[in-house]
């Protein structure tokens, strides 16, 4: 007898949407069938009448229980995984993908080892770590890139650029591009992938001293600092410098039409290159930097302009862009606005809850977006980039049973009251159609019609393989 049959829904398969009955067992899907041909017993049957039905949203780029490094005088961190995953189950996401930083001292073992004891039973969803190569790191800690591939971990991100200026009390993150080309070196043939914040450093850092020299530190000012220039001299120097190494390249947070033109062009040269943005890149522009609330939807690099926008959404829509991601930054609505200036604005935003609902309505209902192609930019290419499909990211035979139930009937104006992490949403007052209302981990109903149902004990650490095909060209 199956644990849980799910009824008269919409689903999307790999094969496409369509009207399907699910089979589960345990915490796996048995069976993808044709309505009415299950056994007629069940545990339990949950009817799906006039919902859609996808897989289980992952999101690739989280930042809980981080350090905050805008403001190096008050350290702080982000919320952590207990409260920020909390979202995401009640938003339909079912896995993400957060950072361990190594930085020079430390070695890589260790850093993984400190943030699985951080998540442990700490999480609502399932979860997984990319390793990050922050500073001048000796070059022992490249030795130990293979291992880590074969211990489950084959992601490794960089940043090309120190997002804010030096401060004493600050880290920098940035990799300098002999290290990179370095790490490269290591990853590619231990069958990993390198993921890239990509900015010009020395840009960057001239565009700091000159707006604070000139008298222009505003926030306002965060797109000119945080250039499209800047995205493109960085994108392209990357590019470049893969294509001599044979490397796989993922570039998070692309947030300017420079950047997707340059990842377009490298995947049409047969290069297995892949690139995400975020939702609020793709609904905000610079000039909403300049309202009371502005600095809610800034990450690092910053909102952009309107022919971005544009740009943004024909990748995710069309083609040239694989995942809609966050760069989950959550705190509370105080220490998001503390700053004000081009130097202590604070990134990142709690924009995971609403990422789901915020891809259907913006992307399925306004834009026309298949919905094949919304769940492979929610879920199933981020599956398939970082390792975890068929696992993750199919309704299909032996895949894991995570499901979202999306309802395309709900149409409201989103208000705090939607949120269920901390005191504030970037999204609160927007209009949207459509919006997750069940979510189902390994088989487990963990939200249902505004009720959270899971526990922080349900989350599981992700062991991960990348599939060779996605290392040799760009296979989604």
């Amino acid at each position: 007898m199956l644990d849980l049959v799910i009824r008269n829904g919409q689903v999307v398969t790999p094969e496409g949407a369509g009207a399907w009955d699910i089979g589960i067992e345990g915490e796996r899907i048995a069976a993808v069938a044709l309505p009415g041909t299950l056994p007629a017993e069940a545990a339990k049957v949950i009817d799906a009448a006039g919902k859609l039905v996808v897989p289980g949203g992952i999101d690739p780029h989280t930042h809980l229980a981080h350090s905050i490094m805008s403001h190096p005088e008050q350290p702080s961190l982000t919320l952590g995984p207990e409260d920020d995953t909390r979202g995401m189950a009640f938003g339909g996401t079912t896995t993400h993908i957060d950072f361990c930083y190594v930085r020079p001292g430390v070695t890589i073992p260790a850093a993984i080892e400190q943030r699985a004891a951080r998540w442990k039973a700490s999480s609502y969803v399932d979860y997984a770590f990319h390793v990050t190569l922050a500073g001048a790191l000796d070059f022992g800690v490249f030795e130990q890139i293979p291992d880590a591939i074969k211990e489950g971990y084959p992601t490794f991100k960089v940043f090309t650029t120190n997002i804010l200026p030096p401060h004493p009390k600050r880290q920098g993150n940035r990799l300098d591009f002999g290290r990179i080309g370095y790490a490269m070196e290591k990853i590619a043939p231990a069958g990993g992938l390198l993921v890239v914040h990509g900015e010009d450093e020395d840009l960057v850092q001239f565009n700091y001293e000159r707006f604070i020299a000139e008298k222009r530190a505003e926030g306002t000012n965060l797109h000119l600092v945080h250039s499209k220039l800047s995205e493109l001299l960085a994108f392209r120097r990357t590019v470049t410098l893969a294509r001599a190494l044979d490397a796989a390249v993922y570039f998070v947070h692309t947030s300017a039409k420079e950047g997707v033109d340059t990842i377009r062009e490298a995947r049409a040269n047969g290069q297995p290159v892949y690139g995400e943005t975020l939702h609020q890149y793709c609904c905000f522009n610079a000039e909403y930097y300049k309202t009371p609330r502005g600095f809610c939807s800034h990450t690092y690099p910053s909102l952009k302009f309107p022919e971005d926008q544009q740009a943004l959404w024909h990748g995710l829509v069309h083609d040239g862009l694989s995942t809609l991601a966050t760069d989950e930054y959550p705190t509370s609505l105080e220490i998001k606005l503390r700053g004000r200036r081009i130097d202590d604005v604070t990134g990142g935003n709690v924009g995971a809850e609403a990422r789901m609902g915020i891809g259907y309505s913006e992307g399925v209902v306004k834009r026309g977006m298949s919905l094949a192609r919304f769940a492979d930019v929610t879920s199933s290419n981020a599956a398939k980039i970082f390792g975890l499909y068929p696992r993750k990211g199919a309704i299909a035979p032996g895949s894991d049973a995570d499901l979202c139930f999306i309802d395309p009937a709900v149409r409201k104006t989103l208000t705090r009251d939607d949120f269920h992490v901390t005191d504030y949403s970037p999204w609160e007052g927007w209009s949207v159609t459509g919006w997750p209302v069940t979510t189902i981990l390994r088989g487990k109903v963990i939200v249902d019609g505004g009720r959270l149902l899971g526990s922080t004990t349900d989350g599981r650490s992700l062991s991960r393989k990348i599939d060779p095909s996605v290392l040799r060209r760009p296979a989604c």
